[in-house]
């Protein structure tokens, strides 16, 4: 790795706090930028604002996402702002560039019963089935990112308070509370099968392998692609997040309790689950509407009544 973005990569987390992963991601997009301006000749600290909007185009034009195109721009913004502090150049030439608009997504949500259907799909016949199962039981309790579960260790897990500590983005701590199902998961895996998974070796992670070394993130999406051909439930990891918050809404929490329980830093960013929650209610009126449609009242019946959806 080139020193510039390997310092870059510093930079990002002390001195702009940004998240680790967000700056793994900036770094991938700057070694992409640096190698492309190298097919040229060209050096970041000699890059102008064409460059930066020749890159973005050939990005564009490869089919990445305009999602994934802000980012690319943040990442260059940032990287030059770095140039700048440490003196390797006076401008910024990615200043300039907007970003894409980001069209607005409402996010997958499960219902209850396929939560359910998934969960119960899980084989616990296994120490890996058993630590599955309290892993996305967890997830859901608590609406956890993936990331936030393989980092959990031991200590962070409070089964008592039926509560566990968080470190999100930006290594922001909360205390998220958990129910009675994912406690009995996560006592019957640490019970035994956790043991089973460790061996002889020592390890304080919460959620580890087949060779006692941490839960990594690629391990985690393989295990769920896995249950969900089982369940037959189409979803990703980050859907019973999703749902978390949803489900929290639908049942009467108040927007605020539901930032601090997922860890956004934005409201607004906490608010597009009311969107969701909107369309889901109805869908369940039309649906009960449907089918509990009110008899008609008889002619001459002047009692009234009669029911009412």
């Amino acid at each position: 790795m080139p020193v510039s973005v390997a310092g870059f990569q510093a930079f990002l987390v002390a001195g702009e706090a940004r998240s680790r992963l967000t700056a793994e991601t900036y770094a991938g997009v700057i070694r992409a930028f640096e190698a492309w301006l190298s097919r040229s000749g060209r050096r970041s600290v000699a890059a102008t604002t064409d460059d930066c909007v020749a890159f973005v185009l050939s990005r564009s034009s490869s089919g990445v996402t305009g999602r994934t195109i802000a980012k690319d721009i943040a990442a260059l913004k940032s990287f030059f702002r770095y140039l700048v502090t440490e003196r390797e150049r006076d401008d910024n030439p990615a200043e300039r560039l907007d970003s894409p608009r980001r069209e607005r997504h409402l996010p997958r949500v499960l219902s209850p019963e396929e939560v359910d259907l998934f969960l119960s799909s899980i084989d616990v016949s296994t120490p890996n089935g058993m630590r599955d199962r309290a892993l996305f039981e967890l997830i859901y309790s608590c609406g956890l990112r993936v990331s936030e579960a393989v980092g959990l260790s031991l200590e962070d897990v409070h089964l008592g308070r039926l509560s566990v500590l968080v470190k999100g983005k930006g290594d922001k701590e909360r205390m998220v509370p958990f129910g009675e199902r994912a406690k009995s998961a996560l006592e019957d895996y640490l019970a035994g099968p956790r043991l089973e998974l460790l061996g002889s070796r020592l390890s304080r992670a919460l959620f580890v392998n087949n060779r006692g070394g941490r839960l990594s993130r690629k391990g985690i999406w393989k295990r769920f692609q896995e249950i969900e051909a089982r369940s037959g439930v189409t979803a990703k990891i980050h859907t019973l997040r999703h749902s978390f918050a949803t489900h929290l809404l639908a049942g009467g929490a108040d927007l605020r309790s539901v930032q601090d329980l997922l860890g956004h830093s934005d409201i607004s960013t906490t608010q597009i689950y009311t969107h969701v929650e909107d369309e889901a209610l109805q869908l369940y009126h039309a649906d009960c509407f449907d089918r509990y449609r009110p008899e008609p009242v008889p002619s001459g019946d002047t009692k009234g009544g009669g029911r009412h959806a």
